[in-house]
């Protein structure tokens, strides 16, 4: 995975093979400094933008990297009425939470809360099906409360009282 510092070089290497091929064409030298101080202007902006996106949630619509996740966990909702509701999903495969938001749907809205009521009340996690699928079908909810799992069987030993027994040696 790419991250800021990486992905900020790799944009500095583009803007510095523009800057010269600039300097090799045959322009005139008034041509070549505005190309200079165009790319010389860009990098601060390009650093700005990327910092700022990594404050911003990223709409489902634009995640192509994680968009075959079949399932995602939902660590957190905002619900923005009439706007957009936010999410804070923690995909399979990935250390840290993502943020996203989807467009405003008020049905689902209420199956998210609907999901977040049951999951708190069974003690489990809310889970999003298909969460970058921009499906049209109905028949199976976007977001589930996961049930709690089931505690392991306990051993059935024997009833009473066990002593140990140095072998060899008879009570």
């Amino acid at each position: 995975m790419i991250d800021l510092s990486q992905l900020f070089a790799l944009t500095i290497a583009l803007a510095g093979l523009l800057a010269a091929i600039t300097l090799w064409t045959p322009r005139r030298l008034a041509v070549k400094g505005m190309a200079l101080l165009t790319t010389a202007l860009f990098l601060p902006l390009a650093y700005a933008s990327l910092v700022d996106l990594l404050s911003r949630p990223k709409p489902v619509d634009l995640e192509w990297w994680q968009g075959n996740a079949e399932e995602a966990t939902v660590l957190g909702s905002q619900l923005q009425e009439s706007r957009a509701i936010h999410l804070w999903l923690q995909l399979p495969g990935v250390a840290e939470p993502r943020a996203y938001v989807l467009p405003w749907n008020r049905e689902t809205a209420e199956r998210l809360q609907e999901a977040q009521r049951e999951a708190e009340e069974q003690g489990g996690d809310v889970r999003m099906r298909m969460p970058f699928e921009p499906s049209l079908d109905d028949l199976e909810p976007r977001f589930y409360a996961q049930p709690q799992p089931a505690l392991p069987p306990k051993d059935h030993a024997e009833p009473g009282p066990q002593f140990y027994q140095a072998p060899g040696r008879d009570v």
